[in-house]
């Protein structure tokens, strides 16, 4: 819920708010926040969380940054709801990590309404996929894990679902959620999922398991176009695209994800698809060596915020997307309005923009973020053959290794669009660019800060792009800069660690 310059999300007794950094804020501006006028802290972040207050309380609550203010909103937290713990009758989910629970699991789900909440206690509760609702609040204790198994059979059937720009039907995630529908708007609502436990998916081993599957259902196919094969990334490319996500959320709204750890998808950990006001905060991200194991995915998708979190991925910790051509271009469902602030990768690829852009992406707003140990950092990409946009990217106070705003070769499959896409009007502030990545194999080697390389088609150069107040640790580097135009470098150093 957003009021003026604050947004604020509350349940029972837990409530966590956030605001936009000022456009005049220094790095390593404070602020303080202050409940019916008595201050209850400090944070030299944009966000705040606040509980073990009394059920059912209102407050005031004003933050402000020196002698500014930066917002003021009524904080009022939810009555008690009924607890139904999973482990109780008439459900007694077992959590001793062998005994399958899905469909004991999907009648609490079911059972649950809007004045109750799902209790996980700790414990290792195996199962396959299970499909939420509306108006739903599920709570997993520290302990609590609700663990995906390696059956393939378990994420039966398949679903309508979008994977790397397409629309296809793909096995059933893990927790699913909404029908997706690119014509229409949300059809799933309310939905909170919080904690401190963890949902665990079946990995690699289980995405290695649909692949073979998949490539020996297909084989037909794919021996009569061994060209758009051998185009891919990879041999299991085709055949994984039908992999299912951790989490998979489709024309929903009103999503909050807070403080569990999200672990082992299959492919992706949370895909959101043409979704609308998604919350994702103070979760661990953890899906280091499963190939193509993004993080927090936006994809066509408005109004998507995650910060306070870490990540450990395999891919991108996080990936904006809106279509691939020629599907994409004709869907034209831009993803925009998009907040990343104070997250942390310790490996993985970083935040990124594309491949996947013929719907458009646009007002993404990236801050305070430690993408030292990534192998990309900040980049903005799309193949030539692409089309749509990215456009009105601002980056401030960032440490990461390096900047891409390029052209890439890869996940090139499709019919080309009638023109290349347009990357522009990107401002980046205060960021320390150490010229060094960290690679898959945890090596690492030098790179360059800034790189740049726009399409070869008039009028499609990467155009308008600000660097200002760049800070790069390297005592000599070279910046490849081409087929751009409009680049202002302004105020950069060049300092020895």
């Amino acid at each position: 819920m957003k009021q003026g310059n604050l947004n604020i999300r509350c349940t029972e007794d837990y409530a966590v708010l956030y605001w936009d950094k000022p456009a005049a804020a220094p790095s390593g501006a404070e602020y303080t926040v202050s409940l019916n006028g008595e201050a209850i802290g400090r944070t030299d972040r944009t966000h705040f969380t606040i509980e073990g207050l009394s059920y059912g309380s209102a407050f005031r609550v004003d933050v402000v940054s020196g002698s500014y203010c930066i917002g003021s909103a009524t904080l009022q937290f939810g009555r008690e709801k009924r607890r139904i713990d999973i482990t109780a009758a008439p459900y007694f989910c077992k959590g001793d990590g062998h005994i399958l629970n899905t469909d004991n699991l999907q009648r609490a789900i079911n059972d649950c309404g809007a004045d109750d909440i799902l209790y996980v206690p700790a414990g290792d509760f195996l199962t396959g996929a299970l499909r939420l609702h509306s108006d739903l609040e599920i709570y997993l204790a520290k302990g609590a894990v609700l663990q995906g198994t390696t059956n393939i059979h378990d994420y039966s059937p398949r679903i309508p679902s979008r994977f790397e720009g397409t629309e296809m039907r793909c096995y059933s995630s893990l927790l699913n959620a909404g029908d997706m529908n690119h014509k229409t708007g949300p059809n799933c609502r309310n939905i909170i999922i919080r904690g401190r436990g963890t949902i665990c998916g079946g990995g690699q081993e289980l995405a290695r398991k649909i692949i073979e599957d998949e490539r020996a259902r297909i084989k037909s196919f794919l021996d009569d176009n061994r060209e758009l094969v051998e185009s891919c990334e990879n041999s299991d490319t085709l055949p994984g695209r039908v992999r299912p996500r951790l989490i998979n959320l489709s024309n929903c709204e009103n999503v909050w994800i807070s403080g569990i750890t999200l672990k082992s998808g299959p492919s992706w950990n949370v895909h959101m698809i043409y979704c609308d006001d998604i919350q994702t905060d103070h979760c661990t991200f953890v899906s280091e060596g499963v190939w193509n194991g993004d993080g927090w995915d936006p994809d066509s998708s408005t109004n998507c915020t995650l910060f306070a979190s870490e990540f450990f991925t395999g891919d991108d910790a996080v990936a904006i997307k809106s279509g691939k051509n020629p599907e994409g271009n004709e869907i034209n469902r831009p993803c925009a309005h998009i907040r990343v602030f104070d997250c942390r990768s310790d490996c993985g690829h970083g935040i990124c923009i594309g491949s996947e852009v013929s719907g458009g992406v646009e007002d993404v707003q990236i801050w305070d973020c430690d993408l030292a140990n990534s192998l990309s950092g900040i980049e903005i990409k799309a193949t030539p053959k692409r089309g749509g946009y990215v456009r009105g990217v601002t980056v401030r106070d960032c440490i990461t290794p390096r900047v891409m705003l390029h052209s890439v070769p890869y996940n090139d499959d499709g019919v080309p669009a009638g023109a290349p896409p347009k990357l522009e009007h990107c401002f980046f502030e205060r960021l320390t660019l150490t010229a060094e990545v960290l690679d898959h194999d945890r090596s690492r080697h030098d790179a360059a800060p800034i790189e740049i390389a726009g399409f070869d088609k008039p009028g499609y150069e990467v155009e308008d792009i600000v660097f200002k107040d760049i800070t790069i640790t390297k005592p000599s580097v070279a910046l490849p800069l081409g087929l751009c135009k409009g680049v202002t470098l302004s105020n950069l150093a060049c300092v020895k660690e």
